[in-house]
């Protein structure tokens, strides 16, 4: 049978468990064209960013 040859420190076993704990990010969406974007990035369905166009979108036909 396993035994462990000595303790496992709160250190240790808190390290091990804190990836149990995170959360997804919240999404926010964007003002020009309302589609679902990551707070404080530019949106990457049109390009906006704070009611500016950071990156221009091209329109394919």
């Amino acid at each position: 049978m396993a035994v462990p040859q000595s303790k496992t420190s709160k250190s240790k076993r808190d390290m091990r468990r804190a990836h149990d704990f995170l959360t997804a990010s919240n999404r926010s969406t964007c003002d020009h064209c309302g589609a679902s974007k990551l707070p404080h990035h530019v949106c990457p369905e049109c390009g906006h960013y704070k009611g500016r166009e950071m990156v221009r979108k091209s329109v394919e036909a």
